[in-house]
């Protein structure tokens, strides 16, 4: 069963994003998730088996300039995660394209995302769900003294 993840569904999304965004604490998590779930241009989809958690997906409405997009607003998965177990299973092609629906259902045309550039699991999903690649870049910083 896919579900629409409701407030009260912000710490089962933390624990499950904290295992991809490690840098992150479950807390820090759950304020965003809770932040997310309260807009209207964000929704969370949860995957469960037998009632236990075992994915999620994040997409939002981005209406700033997409990189290889040429409309707006654009349907922009934020994150999909399942646990080891439930991979190559289906299950995030089930999530994604739940967030298609829902993103075409607010009046997209176009579905975008990323990844790391050396996350070479996360490349081979989106090309084997029909995402294109237009650009490749690497960001720099620097420390102002």
């Amino acid at each position: 069963m896919i579900k629409v993840a409701t407030k009260n569904d912000t710490l089962i999304l933390a624990e499950l994003a904290v295992q991809m965004w490690s840098k992150h604490t479950v807390s820090e998590l759950a304020d965003d998730f809770a932040r997310s779930i309260n807009s209207n241009d964000a929704v969370c989809f949860i995957k469960f088996v037998d009632n236990t958690p075992v994915g999620f997906a994040q997409c939002q409405l981005r209406h700033d300039y997409v990189e290889g997009t040429y409309s707006s607003p654009v349907g922009y998965l934020e994150g999909v995660f399942i646990v080891p177990e439930y991979q190559r299973k289906g299950v995030a092609k089930e999530l994604l394209r739940e967030c298609e629906l829902w993103t075409k259902e607010k009046g997209c045309s176009e579905f975008a995302s990323d990844c790391e550039i050396d996350n070479v699991n996360s490349f081979n999903f989106h090309m084997a769900m029909g995402f294109e690649e237009v650009n490749r870049v690497i960001c720099f910083r620097k420390e102002l003294n």
